[in-house]
Order: C-alpha cells, then structure tokens, then sequence
C-alpha cells in the first residue's frame, strides 16, 4: 500500500533538492518561461480568423458612367482591395499567381445596355477555385456590391426601393469579433498542456536514468513524499508558466480577462494537477527521458488541439469522438479560460468545469500513484 506519512523536514528537503535541479538545469527554466511566450505568439498572430480584405482585379472596358459607377462601388467595399488593370491577360496572369482572390471584367457595352434595357447587363466574375472559402466570401462580398449599386442607381433615378430586411447582429461575447479574443485563451490551455506534462515528463527518469533513484529509495522517503517533492516545485514553476501567458496575452496582445484572478488560479491550479501528473505518469512508467518526452508531447499537444472544442466544434463530431472529449482535461479548461476571458465569472459554467477538473486532477494523480513503486523491480 502507499505510505501516507509525510515527514516536513524530509519532503522540504527533496523539494529543495528538485528545486536546485531546476535552476540548474536549463530546459527546464526554457520549457517554463521561453517555450509559452514563443507558442503563445505563434498562435495569437500566426492564427487569424479575422475576414480581411480580398485583393479583386478589376477589367473596366467600359468608359460609360454606369460602368464607372459600378467600378467606384467596388473600391469603396471595405472587404475589397481592388487592383484596376486595362488588360485581362494580365489580371488571369496575377490570379495564377495567387496575386489577386478573383477578377471582375465589365463589358464594353454594360453600360449601353443598362441605359437601354437591352438583353442582360452582365458582368463576368472569376475567382480562384484553389481556395473555396475566399471564393465564396468574394462571391458574397460582389453581390452586395451588386446591391449597393442597384440601390445608388434607383436613387439617382427617383424610383422608389422596397424596403429591405437589414439585420443589426449584437454579439454577447466578444462583441468586437477578433478572432485573437477567441483564439489566445483556448491556446493557452495548450500551451499549458504541453508545458506541464513535459515540465515533469523527466523528472523521475532523469532519477533513473542518473542512477540517484536508487539512492533515494535506499532512504526512509515515503512514496506520498517522493511523489509530492516532484510535483511541488513544478507546480510552482507551472503557475509562473501561466502568469507569463496570462500577461502576454492582457498587455501585449491586448486580450481582455473579464473573470476574477482567483478564479483563474483555481482553475489553472487543478488544470496542472492533470497535466502534470500526466508528465510524471509517463515518466515514472517509461523511466527513460526521451520516450517520455516524446509521449508527452503526443499525449498532451495532439488531444489538446483536436479533442478541447479549441479549434474543432466538439457538437460537429461523430458522437464516439464527443464521447472521447470527456477524457481530454484540456476540453474543461478550454471551456474555462474563454468564459473567464470573454464573459467573466459564469457560474453556471464555471462550476461544471472546476468539478471535471478536480475528478481529472485526482484521476491523473492517483494513477501515477498507484504506478509509483518503491522497488527497483518496479513491483
């Protein structure tokens, strides 16, 4: 059975002892403090979810004033950047190029056509079927166009409009739709996934691997000691982690957190304790430091990113994945994070995902537990 005497003086000192492997192991001050701002970044700025302007080439054969007007109504789109070109060839030579999203050729007899009603005043619209999303974002973005010009025209005319349907959408949360506002706190939770289960993924095999482990097992440490003095100054290291993370992403990338500090510690307190405990379970199984390094990052980055609701909506999945989710710690405090960035302290919400994480916290733990031995044979 697991000894359950704690000796102060014993566990402070191991603490102690962990804790100077710290400061003088390098890896471990990176991992902690380099590795969160880099990835941190990468997925603030390297990710954008943001509809930015589209880059349209424009042919305007036409002289006529219908023609010109409508060409006007373009440039003054928000959503598009237009690149004017007297030479079609040239415009088919930048949308190979991947230079330009799309190009619009108006004819030399729109603008005859539209004054006379004669057949179909048409304009003939190509866009670049390599990316699907910006071709129908562009096809949507011309149509209105279409419409504000239809719209100017009547108005011009003195002819009256028929009153259209014109949506006012309020968003709760996130009511300015940056998509970093969304992005950043769910990666955090995976930066934080990363960076505690590698943080202790060494910590044990490094003990083996070093031959100290028998040492200490020759010693009176109990388990519930041994385990807690590799927890303990990781711990403390992972909060810093997190604090770093948590002010990168509040001043320098000017991501508002609605929710209480103290909520925050609650919640990233015994988000660790899972993601520790998972470093320090493949450490203590494998007893080899880069076989528990990388299970690590497979264990830790890949659910993290594909099965925490981060990037993927977790309603969209078939219904054994959703059932796996509940497994992933790093789906409750995805869920977390972006209710304490973007609406504040949800009880509702909040209450759920600190009790998932706590029975995740003592899942992962006492698994490591129960796999610690106090024998070299590992029995």
């Amino acid at each position: 059975m697991m000894g359950i005497q704690i000796d102060r003086r014993r566990l402070f000192a191991l603490c102690r002892k962990e804790s100077w492997q710290i400061v003088r192991d390098p890896s471990s001050i990176l991992i902690a403090f380099v590795l969160p701002v880099v990835l941190l970044f990468i997925f603030g700025f390297g990710i954008n979810l943001d509809a930015n302007k589209v880059r349209l080439g424009v042919v305007v054969e036409d002289s006529g004033a219908e023609a010109q007007r409508f060409a006007d109504v373009l440039a003054a789109s928000p959503y598009i950047d237009v690149v004017r070109d007297a030479s079609r060839e040239r415009l088919r030579a930048l949308l190979a190029a991947g230079e330009v999203r799309g190009m619009v050729v108006i004819a030399s007899d729109f603008s005859s056509k539209v004054r006379q009603g004669e057949g179909s005043a048409a304009i003939q619209v190509l866009t670049d079927g390599a990316e699907p999303n910006t071709a129908n974002f562009l096809g949507s973005y011309l149509q209105g166009a279409w419409q504000v010009w239809l719209s100017q025209r009547a108005t011009n005319q003195g002819l009256p409009q028929p009153k259209m349907v014109e949506l006012s959408p309020r968003y709760w949360f996130n009511p300015t739709t940056v998509s970093r506002n969304y992005l950043v706190p769910g990666s955090i939770s995976v930066i934080m996934t990363i960076i505690g289960a590698l943080l202790t993924s060494l910590v044990v095999a490094r003990e083996w691997e070093r031959g100290t482990m028998e040492a200490l097992l020759s010693t009176p440490v109990t388990r519930a000691e041994l385990l807690l003095s590799k927890i303990l100054p990781y711990y403390v290291l992972g909060m810093a982690a997190m604090l770093m993370c948590v002010l990168v992403a509040t001043l320098l990338m000017d991501v508002p957190l609605r929710g209480s500090w103290w909520v925050l510690f609650i919640v990233s307190s015994l988000f660790l304790g899972s993601s520790l405990g998972l470093g320090l379970l493949l450490s203590t199984v494998t007893r080899n430091q880069f076989v528990a390094a990388q299970g690590a990052l497979t264990a830790a980055f890949l659910p993290a990113t594909m099965l925490s609701g981060f990037v993927f909506e977790i309603g969209s999945m078939p219904l054994p994945v959703q059932a796996a989710t509940y497994l992933v710690p790093a789906r409750y405090f995805v869920g977390a994070l972006q209710t304490l960035f973007q609406a504040g302290d949800i009880w509702s919400v909040l209450l759920v995902q600190i009790g998932l994480l706590l029975l995740s916290a003592f899942f992962w733990l006492g698994l490591t537990a129960l796999k610690s031995s106090r024998r070299l044979d590992g029995n």
